[in-house]
């Protein structure tokens, strides 16, 4: 996450990755339930749509999406964002698709435009971009899962992956927060397996607390899209295993997540 060159770069190539999943669907395609309770295939993307068309208000309009985070923060978040679907599920598909593609490429040119240094307004603090980018990245994981489970693919997983692992493990304490928990004081040890074989550490190296794993399954645990009994992913200590219970990468409420089993290792 230290170059914000690459950070665009590959939230640019991930954002083309969803978008390849969904450019030849049929309408029957776009109908396709997802994981997601009461989420079609057209939720998924039009959420996408949202989050991106947000991003890129807070970089290039900040005082409006200001005003537009003041008002969805009274009501709730999540309340907002579901509100903000009507506005594109009455597209017909085709629309919806151009309108995706839009959005998503001008977030990205917002962001790539705001110089590294500084920071954007986001819903509860400022976010350097790139850290923003990293949370545009964990979007596209997690939805972009959704769609692929949906569709019964896999989609191809590379060392971009590295974003979403970095962020996960800065914002460790969501999982805590969205619980009413308080986040314990000790340092975890990360040690991630990358899809290239590269060990991606973090945290103090002689921490009691570790968490080890492939970096596809510890992804798919942080955006809750998988159990963690179906993953490989392992902790050490009481606090990592507690941890990996209630494991998330995004603020707000947990959401039911999966069951074990329900999609097998």
């Amino acid at each position: 996450m230290t170059d914000f060159r690459y950070v665009i770069r590959d939230l640019t190539t991930e954002g083309e990755q969803v978008d390849a999943l969904v450019a030849g669907l049929d309408d029957a395609g776009w109908d396709l339930p997802t994981p997601a309770a009461g989420w079609t295939v057209k939720h998924q993307i039009a959420h996408l749509s949202f989050i991106f068309k947000i991003a890129g208000l807070s970089a290039a309009e900040p005082q409006k999406f200001a005003e537009l985070a003041k008002s969805s923060m009274a009501r709730g978040f999540d309340a907002a964002v579901n509100a903000a679907l009507d506005d594109y599920l009455g597209d017909p598909n085709e629309v919806l698709l151009s309108r995706w593609r839009s959005e998503r490429d001008t977030g990205i040119k917002a962001l790539a435009a705001v110089p590294a240094d500084q920071v954007v307004p986001w819903l509860v603090n400022p976010l350097p971009p790139a850290i923003l980018a990293c949370a545009g990245m964990m979007e596209l994981f997690a939805h972009g899962q959704d769609v692929a489970d949906a569709l019964g693919v896999r989609p191809e997983r590379t060392d971009r992956l590295a974003y979403l692992v970095g962020f996960a493990v800065r914002v460790r304490d969501f999982g805590y927060e969205a619980r009413g928990l308080t986040p314990p004081e000790q340092e975890f040890r990360f040690e991630i397996t990358s899809p290239s074989g590269q060990l991606w550490t973090f945290g103090p190296e002689d921490s009691r607390q570790r968490v080890t794993g492939s970096a596809e399954d510890f992804c798919l645990l942080v955006t809750r899209r998988r159990h963690r009994d179906d993953l490989d992913v392992r902790a050490e200590g009481a606090l990592a295993d507690q941890w990996l219970d209630i494991a998330q990468a995004y603020r707000g409420p947990a959401g039911e997540g999966r069951s074990p089993g329900q999609f097998g290792r």
